[in-house]
């Protein structure tokens, strides 16, 4: 019984300490970080594929990448024009939240209306 809690407390400090030293590169935990760099690379959009490879419907074109959030693990968001798979459908802009875990897997764990009306307010009483 010891020697399975030491084990435990060991990984509870190995995963600790992984997550402090990610924090360390990207800002602070909890804390969302606006990316210096919206530019969909060929990694952040490798990372967007393989969270929507199990999803069907719609087809999101990534636009910008608009930051990331230290958690355990790391929450991304993506600006991303949706359109649903049918005949004449209107393309969406909608706004993509990623939750990508210390072993790398990635799931989408949000997908929001982007309102441009709200845009259109800026500076208004």
């Amino acid at each position: 019984m010891r020697k399975g809690i030491a084990i435990l407390m060991i990984l509870v400090l190995v995963v600790s300490a992984a997550a402090c030293a990610f924090a360390e590169e990207t800002g602070k935990v909890g804390g969302w970080q606006a990316a210096a760099d919206p530019t969909i690379t060929e990694e952040r959009q490798a990372l967007l594929d393989k969270a929507l490879e199990k999803l069907m419907g719609v087809n999101y074109v990534p636009v910008a990448y608009l930051g990331s959030q230290v958690v355990a693990g790391r929450n991304h968001a993506f600006l991303c024009q949706g359109t649903v798979v049918y005949p004449g459908a209107e393309p969406e802009w909608k706004i993509l939240y990623l939750y990508e875990d210390l072993q790398g897997n990635v799931t989408v764990m949000n997908i929001a209306d982007f309102d441009f009306g709200a845009l259109c307010t800026y500076g208004a009483k």
